[in-house]
């Protein structure tokens, strides 16, 4: 199918693009941007007047819940919300039942998603067996299937020794190793940020040195093995510090954060509404404002969604014994386009963040408008407004803190391969 997206701002940070233009679209790739190609005849016209045009995004850390929690969420439904948040590609976490340790397993959750047609989902691996941090997942086999990436999620590792073989692994086979930093006995029944606000409310904290501990420890792994690594969904002030020392020292090493830590803080869980229990918790003003400085300098590349469906009785208990996570597929646009709002970047550097930064971070050919590049779009509103509820979300989980907020920023058109997956 032929299309062309009339009249919007195009964006597309890989070309340092930004200028209303005409994009058109045939066989699946970008063929011209601005004039049509010679004998070019449109069958879809899409009237992005008023609206960007970019890059489809791409979200680092998504938990599809398929296969083996099917009641939390399935392919077909979490990707049908991504088409409707403008998603294009799909990163998922190896946590599933079985977990993706086998080429059976991650071949199965692609060729799932092909069938659902929605987004490209490209599968991590998991590290270590089980996810157990004991011994090597067949990662040569994992990278083989499709694997772009390999993390062992928050599971420790049995021991440094374990760690340091894994790593070294990947880095003989040039494998990415993504960290989801924490040491999980200081971390033990906690539940939220350890600080005034859970003290008051008689929970139990997560300190920061359960993530810092983990992300000194894993950086010195790194250095020594030369392995590429991506810390993702980072929480805290230092955290981001110790990134930036790194990068300084030559290290070949990039990070992530999730967008609810760049706009809440702990001070949110006041009233113990479960929809605040995240995973890693909302910190400190302070962290959050570290977040946001190692955002805007480049020493965190890339703003994520880490979604989390869950069934509604997940959330139904008292706060420490619910389980930990947002949806946020749907929100992430729009949630992101407030940092805009609220003049902490600029809105191409935002979709850097959400598109080719992502692709660069995973060595993928994602990302970009640029002529001869796979037709992955999303065409949004940046002043639309729209209210986050039950009905308006398309994703099987409904465990949003943002819940009855009205939200500025629609997606009213994503294209992947150049097909229409999502019309508004």
């Amino acid at each position: 199918m032929n299309i062309v997206i009339q009249g919007g701002r195009v964006i597309d940070p890989t070309q340092h693009w930004d200028e209303h233009a005409d994009l058109y679209i045939q066989n699946g790739e970008i063929t011209a941007l601005g004039e049509a190609p010679a004998g070019f005849s449109a069958d879809e016209v899409i009237d992005a007047t008023g609206q960007i045009v970019c890059p489809g995004l791409i979200d680092l850390c998504t938990t599809l819940r398929e296969p083996g929690l099917t009641r939390k969420g399935t392919i077909a439904s979490e990707s049908a919300a991504a088409a409707a948040g403008g998603v294009t590609t799909l990163v998922v976490t190896p946590d599933t039942q079985p977990v993706v340790e086998t080429t059976a397993v991650a071949e199965m959750i692609q060729d799932r998603a092909a069938d659902v047609g929605f987004t490209r989902v490209l599968p991590m691996g998991a590290l270590t067996q089980g996810l157990n941090g004991e011994q090597l997942a067949p990662l040569h086999g994992l990278a083989s299937s499709g694997c772009v990436a390999f993390t062992n999620m928050r599971n420790p590792f049995s021991s440094s020794q374990t760690l340091l073989r894994c790593l070294e692994y990947a880095a003989t086979h040039d494998l990415l190793v993504v960290f989801q930093a924490q040491d999980r006995t200081l971390a033990t029944n906690g539940c939220m940020h350890d600080d005034t606000t859970s003290t008051r409310l008689g929970l139990n904290g997560i300190p920061e040195a359960a993530e810092t501990i983990e992300v000194s420890r894993c950086l010195l792994l790194v250095e020594q093995t030369g392995v590429r690594a991506h810390f993702g969904q980072l929480s805290c002030e230092r955290s981001v510090r110790m990134i930036e020392a790194a990068r300084e020292r030559g290290l070949d090493v990039t990070a992530d954060v999730a967008i609810q830590n760049l706009l809440l803080t702990d001070e949110s869980v006041n009233g113990f509404n479960a929809a605040y229990h995240l995973q890693p918790p909302l910190r400190s003003q302070l962290d959050r404002a570290g977040l946001r400085q190692g955002l805007v300098t480049g020493t965190i590349s890339a703003i994520c969604s880490d979604h989390q469906p869950h069934d509604p009785i997940a959330k139904q208990a008292p706060f420490a014994a619910t389980e930990p996570g947002m949806t946020g597929l749907e929100t992430l646009l729009p949630l992101s386009l407030s940092l805009v709002e609220q003049q902490l970047i600029a809105l191409p550097q935002l979709i850097e963040t959400l598109t080719a930064a992502p692709a660069r971070i995973l060595g993928i050919e994602a990302g970009t408008l640029s002529i001869g590049s796979q037709a992955d779009v999303c065409v949004f509103d940046p002043e639309a407004e729209w209210v986050v509820s039950e009905d308006s979300l398309r994703s099987a989980g409904k465990n949003t803190p943002f819940l009855g907020q009205t939200l500025k920023g629609q997606v009213n058109a994503t294209l992947m391969d150049g097909r229409i997956v999502f019309r508004r």
